[in-house]
């Protein structure tokens, strides 16, 4: 199975991966644990029997990622939680022992880890469980952190909510310095983002703008239908990723915009069959179109009898249906020849009838 480090490695990655590819998915579990092991390795098992690809987790400590008055900028109503530092206080317990302990379960059942590191000493430990580091939107202007990142010589996924253009070439001038690879992700930075508000023409804009980079999407919808994920696919999305919960009905910042197992099982199931709509870029004529491609088309008939040695004129041809004949578009190659042999009409014209 394809992993994030093998895909974003990868020299012009969008036309080398195989035609009607899911992307890979991210379950952004977060800290959707809350602090609890038990609720953790749940997250794990049922990102993985959903058909996740990877689920990351996010390693910080309050006093190290917020000043203890940073406002709020999400929903209120939703999350109560006033101050950045007050809700990051509230979830940030595990560290490197919790963490050697999730990527072991991750191991074990099979998913990728991941957790985006927001200081240098999570970096450090963090690097000994994971191929692949993510950079958070918050800190694409954060040259020290992204520096430091960069030094572990991993590839890198970089959010680019909040930003404009100039800001991500900058973050991707210091990645590039490194000589680290690099894949992007489009995400508008609101929690829920609205549907009017998500943009997903961006990802086709990130594409065209940097088309040998995998382009991905964060999406921060409400789950709904699922449909964001899937629109995201079908605009060239290479990587998928969206916060991940066990109770959509918890309170909380992560919790109300996140997908469930089962919001996951439905969206796999549902990617799968438009990749199969979709199938290949290449034209070809398709196996199952050859009956098809011998009987709907059309050969060169007598339009009349046409007697041995006569020449053969246009007005001596017609077309029709099968094309077990000489195609119409050889017209030019019949006209002008001899008939070897009596021709009647509405025979198929063959090269053997002809001298």
């Amino acid at each position: 199975m394809l992993q994030l480090r093998e895909l974003i490695t990868q020299q012009g990655a969008s036309s080398s991966r195989a035609s009607g590819s899911r992307p890979l998915i991210i379950a952004e579990a977060g800290v959707n644990h809350e602090g609890n092991m038990e609720i953790a390795y749940q997250l794990i098992d049922e990102a993985a029997e959903a058909g996740a690809d990877a689920i990351k987790f996010q390693t910080y400590k309050a006093e190290l990622l917020a000043s203890q008055h940073s406002p709020a900028y999400w929903n209120t109503q939703l999350e109560p939680t006033k101050t950045q530092y007050d809700l990051f206080k509230k979830y940030d317990r595990f560290w490197k022992n919790e963490y050697e302990e999730l990527k072991q379960r991750c191991d074990l059942v099979g998913i990728e880890f991941l957790s985006t590191p927001f200081d240098v000493e999570s970096v450090a430990f963090l690097s000994d469980l994971m191929s692949v580091f993510k950079i958070s939107s918050s800190d694409i202007t954060n040259k020290p952190l992204i520096e430091d990142i960069c030094g572990y010589q991993k590839p890198i996924i970089l959010s680019t909510g909040a930003s404009d253009i100039v800001e991500v070439d900058e973050a991707l001038g210091w990645i590039d310095q490194s000589g680290v690879s690099a894949a992007l992700m489009h995400c508008v930075l609101s929690y829920p983002t609205k549907d009017c508000d998500a943009h997903l023409g961006m990802i086709k804009g990130l594409k065209k703008r940097y088309p040998q980079r995998v382009i991905g999407y964060s999406d921060h919808t409400l789950p709904g239908d699922m449909k964001s994920l899937e629109i995201a696919t079908i605009l060239g999305a290479e990587i998928l990723e969206k916060h991940f919960t066990h109770d959509k009905t918890l309170p909380g910042n992560d919790h109300y915009h996140a997908m469930d197992k089962e919001d996951l099982e439905i969206f796999v199931k549902n990617i799968d069959s438009v990749l199969a709509l979709i199938g290949e870029s290449r034209k070809r004529v398709l196996e199952i179109e050859e009956i098809a491609r011998r009987n709907a088309r059309r050969s060169l008939v007598a339009s009349r009898a046409i007697p041995a040695g006569s020449v053969i004129s246009i007005d001596d041809l017609t077309y029709k249906r099968p094309a077990h004949g000489i195609s119409p578009k050889l017209i030019d190659h019949v006209q002008g020849r001899k008939a070897r042999q009596p021709i009647a009409e509405d025979d198929i014209i063959t090269w053997d009838l002809l001298s």
